[in-house]
Order: C-alpha cells, then structure tokens, then sequence
C-alpha cells in the first residue's frame, strides 16, 4: 500500500503542511509555527510563544499549555517539518530548509524575549484583527471602571509620545519580519486609542502609515469618547485609512447599562452610530451575552436586537456576540451577588447567543461570535 502523498500549499504568506488527513501545521515566512491540527486537537503559537489547545469534548474546550508541553508541541511539529523535507518538490523543500528547519524548540520558546522587547502586554483584540500589525498608541483604557471588565486594571491611562511611538514601530516590525506578510491591517491599541483628539492621534498615524504602509487603520473606541468627535472629525481620520471602529455596546438595555457602571445608553449609541455610518468608518459592535445572569437574559435580549435592528448598519459592519466571561474575584461578581442574580451556565449562554444571532441575521450586518477565552495574538 502507497503512502498518501504530502500536500504542501506555498503562499506569500505562509507555509502550510499536510502528510495526512489528520495533521495539518502553519508557519509564517519567519519560519516560525503558527498553527498545528492534529487529529482534533487545535494548537495555536502567539507572538510570544504561548501555546493555546482547543478542543471540543461535549462543549468547546480550552486551555493554555505549560512551558513543557508547549515545547513538546514545537518539537513535534517541527520533526514532522523535516520528516517531510525529503518527500517533496524541490520548491517545497527549498522553503523548509532555508525558513522553518533552522528553527528549534529552544528558539521558538526565546521568541517570548523579543515579543516582550516590542510590546507590553496585548490584552484583548477583535476576532478579525488577530493578525492585524497590532500598534499600542496608548497604554490602558480611559475609563477602566466597567465591572465586568479586568483587562486594564493593573495599568493606568497613558499616551505615547511621537518618539515612543516611533520606535515601538520599528521594535513590531523587527519582531514581525517576513511574518508581516501575514498581517492584513493596523489595530491601534490599547483599549482605547481612538479618544485621544485628532490633534494627538495625526502624528502617530503618520508614523504607522509610514511603518507599515497600504494597510487599513482599525481601533477600539468607547462611546463617550467617540461620540465627543463630529462628523468631519471622524471623516478626517477616515482619510487617513481608519477603516472601522470597534465599540462595547454590551446592551441595548440601559437599566443593565448602569448596573455594570458602563456609560452611555441606547440612544447615545444610535446617535453615535450614525455618526460614524455618514463619515463613512465602519462600525463593529460588541454584545455580552448572559451580561446580568437569568434575571436580565429576556429584557437583555429584546433590547439589544431591537437597538441592533434599528441601527444604520449594512454588510460592512460587523456584529459580535461574545459569551458573557464572570471573573471570579472580580467587581461585578461582588455587585450580582449582593442583587441576587444567578450566573447563566455555559449551555445557556450558547443557546442565548445562538438564539439571537438568528434574529439578528434577518438585518444588513454580519453576525459573529467573539470568545474573549479564545484570543491569541
């Protein structure tokens, strides 16, 4: 019986290797692993060297591996490179030679160093800027008082200066290297840049255009800074390539709102939202579902897709449902206690979510799920 033959796909991008139908492993042109599938099991590398599995056994499942086991997956995956080398083309062969073989485990685990030379740690991104060229203008977020929310609390509000900026631009692109052929965009970090004032915000896009040119410019922004800047602003920086904005709606019911002391409300947000529809940004919004436990779920529901469904969005925006993520120790399990709420268990929060991202479907926007548990830069 003959072996099934290798599949290799060479792109600009990245180098990805099948010797069978259950092993499937990605490396970008650093030569550096990116993604390795393995009889069902998921392994995903960041910048840094994490090594995050996925699974699925009833329910999805995750979890970041140990040091051991991470070098343990680099090993495998790279013995399974140079068992293939001599079972494809020249072409093939050429690239695992010169980009991924000259890699160890060793080395692969050193790439945390210099992750850690170029960037302070990257808290959260948007499921479609995973591999966006991810730029940290700022350092924190400018209201940091959500309950829900812990991604900023050991770290306060801060602006780069130019020059900052400027040479954590060249330490990203250094990291990056022939892996930037990978990334499609720029994300502004951290959770907030888009509120400095266009003032602030002009030299530091120049400096990233100048860095990584062509690239579309994206960003978090929260409602109460976005909504401070008029039409012609947001038009400005639409002409510098800010391409779409990334806002915490969280609910469309502001009773809810206020319960997590997150500011703004459902009209505030409708108005906002126009706004950035007639400047021509495209807009992404970001619902928690099971935010408020059983109790809130219905009114949670019902005001959300109707806030939804009566925004201007089309199918250039993006809606993400994210499953609700209650931090143990934190501000809003204190505060839902004291209330008596009950927390949503997983398989509800699913069905929640599956439920209205059916309804939400029957408008202009897409419709995805946002996994706070499943971010990897």
């Amino acid at each position: 019986m003959t072996s099934a033959p290798v599949l290799a796909n060479l792109t600009p991008a990245a180098t990805v290797l099948s010797p069978d139908r259950g092993r499937v492993v990605t490396f970008d042109r650093e030569g550096r692993l990116l993604y390795y599938f393995c009889r069902g099991y998921t392994y995903k590398r960041s910048l840094g060297s994490e090594v995050h599995l996925r699974f699925r056994r009833q329910t999805r499942q995750r979890r970041q591996l140990q040091t051991a086991e991470a070098i343990e997956i680099f090993s495998e995956a790279l013995t399974l490179a140079r068992q293939i080398a001599p079972k494809v083309d020249t072409e093939v062969r050429n690239r695992l030679q010169k980009e991924i073989l000259p890699w160890t485990p060793e080395r692969l685990l050193a790439e945390a160093d210099r992750f850690g030379h170029a960037y302070r740690p990257i808290s959260i991104l948007p499921p479609d800027q995973y591999l966006a060229v991810v730029l940290q203008a700022t350092e924190g977020c400018t209201w940091n008082g959500c309950t829900f929310c812990n991604f900023y609390m050991d770290r306060t509000f801060r602006r780069c200066s130019e020059a900052e900026f400027l040479d954590h631009a060249q330490a990203v692109k250094k990291l990056l290297g022939r892996g930037l052929r990978l990334r499609r965009g720029i994300f502004l970090a951290d959770g907030n840049a888009l509120a400095m004032s266009n003032r602030r915000l002009d030299p530091l896009l120049d400096i990233a255009i100048e860095s990584f040119p062509d690239r579309d410019i994206f960003g978090f922004v929260d409602l109460y800074s976005g909504d401070r800047r008029t039409v012609e602003e947001w038009a400005h920086l639409a002409t510098r390539g800010l391409k779409r904005v990334y806002v915490g709606m969280e609910t469309g019911l502001d009773e809810l709102l206020e319960f997590v002391d997150k500011p703004g409300s459902a009209a505030e947000l409708k108005r906002f939202v126009g706004t950035l529809k007639e400047a021509g940004v495209q807009v992404s919004l970001i619902v928690m579902v099971g935010l408020g436990g059983r109790e809130y779920r219905d009114r949670h529901r019902q005001a959300s897709q109707e806030l939804l469904l009566n925004l201007p969005l089309d199918r250039n925006d993006l809606v993400y449902l994210s499953p609700f993520v209650e931090h143990r120790t934190g501000r809003y399990q204190r505060r839902r206690v004291e209330a008596g709420l009950t927390p949503m268990t997983e398989t509800e929060v699913d069905s929640e979510l599956d439920r209205l991202a059916a309804r939400l479907r029957q408008g202009e926007s897409r419709v995805g799920r946002y996994d706070i548990r499943e971010f990897i830069y």
